[in-house]
């Protein structure tokens, strides 16, 4: 379990760099839910503890600030992929899902959400999914190590 938890924590924190994207805000056009109210620096806020959460592995904690976060700024990319892997830790795929797919919805098929959502069929066993997902990662990042690494999982899983 905690070997997952740090696959993932890993995924989270570096695939988007990898990728191209950074990961501190996935996208620098993912937070596109700041405004001028003070939503934006609570959603900084929120995700800043959140991601602490989530290294410690608290991830119920850590649902619950990535949550708070894009409730405050619902177009935040990197709310929303926080969100969707601290879903996949507590076993809540249907909410994963659900997170992966806005998500897609505001910022297309990026190679580091494509990733991250790829482990995430890695941790519930569906290897052929996994596959057809890492597949399309890779095709955008030819030669990402990490998503590489969640290629051979899911291959010789």
């Amino acid at each position: 379990m905690i070997r997952t938890s740090s696959r993932l924590l890993a995924v989270v924190l570096l695939a988007g760099a990898v990728a191209g994207c950074q990961t501190d805000s996935i996208d620098s056009a993912f937070a596109l839910g700041n405004n001028a109210n003070g939503q934006g620096d609570l959603a900084s806020r929120k995700i800043a503890f959140a991601r602490k959460q989530f290294a410690a592995g608290n991830y119920g904690l850590a649902e619950k600030n990535f949550r708070l976060a894009v409730e405050a700024t619902p177009e935040n990319g990197e709310a929303w992929l926080g969100l969707a892997a601290a879903y996949d830790q507590l076993g809540r795929f249907d909410l994963s899902d659900r997170a992966y797919d806005r998500l897609i919805k505001l910022a297309g098929r990026k190679p580091a959400i494509l990733n991250n959502q790829g482990y995430s069929y890695i941790l519930r066993g569906d290897m052929d999914k996994a596959r057809r997902i890492l597949a399309d990662a890779m095709a955008l990042a030819p030669g990402n190590p990490i998503i590489e690494g969640n290629w051979k999982l899911a291959t010789e899983g």
